[in-house]
């Protein structure tokens, strides 16, 4: 037990700089995009999902980099995983989350899509570079569509929702000092996360996957759940939703494209049987809520909420259960 004491110790700190390291980022580049022109409903799109997604990024960067893949692969699914039964299964039990955003409805198919692609390119349970390249172009395609779509309805509700959200009072100087310095804790605390996760699979003799999974998945989706909370306390509900979605898009594409270029090579038989099909069927059941369909109003109603939380712990325990069993 003495030998966790300090990669757990590492972990729990980690996490919480990256938390907060994450948030001042994004505040940091959303206000140099702004200043730079950017509206505001481009920024949300593309700078803030980067960013809430930025420590997924780096500890892929990290972890593979570091031949620790299973980790890098783990938080990727694992973070949408969360990102959507745990955070908007908590906030929507608390406040039932209505959808009225057009762009946001536009956006759930892309996201869609894009998990429906990273994970048949897993079937072959093995991500090659050539994957990870794929993964990447898609992944500009996504944000040129983006780009398009805020062009086209600059009006959209959700656009007044990020602009109360982009600080528009710093200056250049001070918010790309924020943004620099944001960025190098994000790049430290994500090397010792990544560092303490690989100790603690060691010592406990887990799986790097189940790591991942469960650890550093819940623990770098704080960012968003920090953003889905103050949400909700000022009633942007389509912001919400979208700060999510945009953040599952990075995951799904920028995190799993990293892991492909930079460690290409074999993938878990598990994160095909199980963690991929859990992935789908919730960005599947997050589509249908927040589309509506047959005349039905988007939206994720407590209901949905509570199924979303259950689904969430029963997700944890058979990780549990499977990697005891084995």
């Amino acid at each position: 037990m003495t030998t966790l004491l300090l990669p757990i110790f590492a972990v729990v700190i980690s996490l919480a700089v990256l938390a907060i390291s994450a948030d001042k980022f994004v505040d940091g580049a959303s206000s140099v995009a702004y200043q730079i022109g950017m509206s505001p409903l481009l920024i949300g799109l593309t700078v803030v999902s980067f960013g809430t997604s930025a420590p997924e990024i780096l500890i892929a960067i990290m972890s593979a980099s570091g031949d620790n893949p299973g980790i890098a692969i783990g938080n990727a699914l694992g973070s949408n995983i969360a990102n959507i039964a745990l955070i908007l299964g908590v906030a929507s039990i608390i406040i039932p989350l209505p959808v009225a955003s057009t762009v946001l409805k536009q956006e759930l198919p892309l996201l869609l899509a894009a998990v429906l692609f990273s994970c048949a390119l897993l079937i072959d349970l093995n991500l090659s570079a050539v994957d990870g390249v794929a993964l990447i172009v898609t992944l500009f395609l996504a944000l040129g569509w983006l780009i398009h779509q805020s062009r086209s309805q600059p009006n959209d509700i959700i656009a007044d929702e990020y602009e109360d959200n982009v600080d528009t009072k710093s200056n250049m100087r001070s918010s790309l000092l924020i943004t620099v310095i944001a960025l190098a804790v994000l790049l430290i605390s994500s090397r010792i996360l990544v560092w303490g996760a690989v100790e603690i699979a060691r010592a406990a003799n887990v799986s790097e996957l189940m790591i991942g999974l469960s650890i550093v998945a819940i623990g770098t989706s704080l960012p968003e759940l920090a953003a889905t909370i103050a949400c909700l306390l000022r009633k942007e509900f389509d912001l919400a939703i979208g700060n999510v979605v945009g953040s599952n898009l990075f995951n799904a594409l920028a995190v799993l494209g990293v892991v492909g270029i930079l460690a290409p090579g074999d993938v878990d038989v598990m994160v095909r049987n199980r963690d991929a099909l859990v992935q789908i069927a919730l960005t599947v059941a997050l589509f249908v809520f927040c589309i509506g369909l047959k005349g039905r109003e988007g939206r994720i109603n407590r209901f949905e909420g509570l199924a979303f939380v259950a689904a969430f712990a029963g997700y944890q325990w058979l990780i549990y259960a499977q990697e005891v069993a084995a």
